[in-house]
């Protein structure tokens, strides 16, 4: 296992030079579209190159895949990959919102082993290590138990006709602190219908399944990461006792939009 306090150390001096960008705190920024609605600034590429070097540093086995870098496919053959996405919701970084995060997971044979959330801009540090738990800012996180799927909490601006039995809660546009929202019992249910990226969420599904959530994607399949094509369609995490319903209400559409 590597060392955790130093993967702490890194990834919160990742957010901090993340936050010395941040036009919330009054920074200038210069940002562009990569590609027509794909937002990038100087910031994640700062972030990635400063996480590229510390992170190689720490763990010169694991491959590396990120948002901001090139794909080598050469990482398949390498039982440990660094999966990283330097601001995880771009957009309210941008627009000077605080719901943005670095996003940081090691993962095993395509599984996660260590994932951590630095969040400066909410004053939050989530952390998980595989069958050790999970925490915010240290302290021990308990995930969404909710056994009734309608009225669950759902962190979005509106919902649609189809789901009004469902409860709209902050959304933050990091798919990441969405996630982890289930994590903290601050939201019952994530879910996405498109095709998302490896880096989005796998230091956040780690977070949420060590503090007792059910994760999957869409159609209710387990993840698994480090994949020739680094996606999967949509993402589930929610209370266990509601998983089954979710997949049921999401299915149709789901198979739809694939």
């Amino acid at each position: 296992m590597i060392d955790t306090d130093r993967l702490q150390a890194i990834v919160r001096e990742a957010g901090r030079i993340a936050h010395s960008r941040w036009p919330g705190a009054g920074h200038a920024l210069h940002s562009w579209d990569k590609t027509p609605g794909n937002l990038v600034s100087e910031a994640d590429l700062e972030v990635d190159r400063f996480l590229t070097r510390e992170l190689k540093r720490l763990l010169p086995s694991a491959a590396w895949l990120s948002e901001e870098t090139a794909d080598d496919k050469a990482r398949t053959a390498s039982g440990l990959i660094w999966l990283v996405d330097p601001i995880d919701g771009t957009r309210d970084f941008v627009r000077g919102r605080p719901g943005w995060a670095v996003s940081v997971a090691l993962v095993s044979s395509g599984k996660p082993l260590v994932g951590m959330l630095a969040a400066p801009a909410r004053d939050e540090e989530w952390l998980a290590v595989a069958g050790k738990g999970a925490t915010l800012n240290g302290l021990p996180l308990k995930a969404s138990t909710r056994t009734q799927f309608s009225g669950a909490r759902v962190p979005v601006h509106s919902l649609p006709m189809e789901d009004t039995d469902l409860v709209a809660v902050e959304q933050p546009n990091s798919i990441a602190l969405r996630i982890a929202m289930v994590a903290d019992d601050r939201a019952d249910l994530v879910a996405t219908l498109r095709w998302g990226f490896e880096w989005d969420i796998a230091a956040a599904t780690l977070i949420a399944r060590e503090a007792g959530a059910q994760v999957s994607d869409a159609f209710g399949r387990p993840l698994a990461y480090n994949k020739h094509d680094p996606r999967d369609f949509g993402v589930l995490v929610c209370s266990p006792a509601i998983h089954a319903a979710a997949v049921e209400r999401l299915a149709e559409r789901a198979a739809a939009l694939r």
